[in-house]
């Protein structure tokens, strides 16, 4: 039987890399996309020469082209993982009508069409995909109206997908973070008092790792998850629910 693949869209990013380890530690394949071809080669190399497809989602209009000349086999699909999207973090009386647009492009509209790519092997195989969320849709944050909004479409997308795709066996989740270490939470952190400050918000002390977010969204993609679908499901340190 040929192991799965899991398409892992934002690859070269932290949550990405670290999901992709975790794949091909359990036996799976990891199809990874991203928009630099460069940074998708190296990748690939780390992990056997795993298939690559570039694809930007700054346009979800060029989505579908994208996977159109893809010379990965997208048969075995049977997981699927949004890992890309955008931190924009400004007071709303700052916020363009193009800031939001560009985060409900890059964080909603080009997961849905990275959906629709791969719809046929998704339902063929039964799998299971994974959105990316964040806590502060549900707990209102200061300059988050941007990135709230984006999100907050996010989690309705994905109870909505897992209504609509019930029937075929294709199941719907969402990973909701608070504050982890990446390349887009970098600029934040970059002072170490305010990073500490980050840390102590969180009633576990600590700021999350990527692999922390990677552990569940690996688990959500999972055979071990087969009665979940429909959810959001926390990965903050306790800073949402624990006072």
């Amino acid at each position: 039987m040929a192991a799965a693949t899991h398409a892992i869209v934002g690859a070269t990013g932290a949550v990405g890399r670290a999901l992709a380890q975790r794949v091909v530690k359990r036996g799976g394949v990891p199809l990874l996309i991203g928009r630099s071809a460069d940074k998708l080669d190296a990748l690939a190399k780390e992990h056997g020469n795993a298939p690559i497809l570039v694809a930007d989602c700054a346009e979800p209009e060029s989505i579908a082209e994208a996977f159109k000349g893809a010379d990965a086999d997208m048969s075995s699909i049977a997981a699927y993982a949004y890992c890309a999207g955008s931190i924009t973090l400004k007071p709303v009386r700052r916020a363009s009508l193009a800031d939001f647009r560009e985060a409900f492009d890059l964080n909603t509209l080009s997961a849905v069409e990275v959906l629709k790519a791969i719809e046929k092997p998704l339902k063929k195989n039964k799998g299971a995909c994974v959105l990316f969320s964040t806590i502060a849709v549900q707990q209102g944050l200061p300059n988050h109206a941007v990135v709230s909004a984006a999100k907050g479409a996010v989690e309705g997308l994905t109870r909505a997908l897992a209504a609509e795709y019930a029937a075929s066996g294709v199941r719907f989740n969402a990973v909701a973070p608070s504050l982890s270490k990446s390349a887009m939470a970098a600029p934040m952190l970059e002072k170490e008092a305010i990073a500490a400050a980050l840390a102590k918000a969180h009633p576990l002390g600590r700021l999350g790792e990527p692999d922390d977010l990677a552990a569940l969204a690996d688990f959500l993609l999972s055979g071990d998850a087969s009665w979940i679908t429909g959810q959001v499901v926390g990965v903050d340190g306790g800073r949402f629910a624990v006072a």
